[in-house]
């Protein structure tokens, strides 16, 4: 192999290698999926109090409290833990979300409490960035 093609093979072996670079979490997506998927439960403001909060044995949570209830620190990982399954919340019936493959995919990078990346689905980075923004 001549040294001319040798730096344009590795590029190209690089290049199927590594994934699509993820994108940044976009809170204005978020509240969109927000309120496709969660507002029914956890409401409008994301309070709990949903219109189908009644219908439920375990009321949902206040999700504009998360903060206070961490000690002044969005909790980023524990919400992606429930939100995508890897903690799952019984009152969501096991593992959440039971939206099935709407969450799967593309590939997006959040920021941890710590500053570490956590790779997640994109809507529930956009949902988790757009939480972040409703605590009180």
């Amino acid at each position: 192999m001549t040294t001319s093609i040798r730096p344009f093979l590795i590029g190209a072996l690089a290049a199927t290698a590594v994934p699509a670079m993820a994108l940044e979490p976009d809170p204005i997506a978020g509240r969109g999926v927000y309120e496709t998927l969660c507002a029914s439960c956890h409401g409008d403001e994301a309070r709990g109090d949903g219109p189908l909060a009644a219908l439920l044995t375990v009321m949902p949570a206040d999700l504009t409290q998360l903060t206070a209830q961490n000690d002044g620190v969005f909790p980023v990982i524990q919400v992606i833990r429930q939100i995508d399954g890897r903690d799952p919340m019984l009152a969501h019936g096991g593992v959440m979300p039971i939206f099935g493959q709407m969450f799967d995919f593309p590939d997006a990078a959040i920021a941890s409490e710590a500053g570490q990346p956590i790779i997640t689905a994109q809507p529930i980075a956009d949902v988790t960035a757009w939480l972040e923004t409703v605590q009180e």
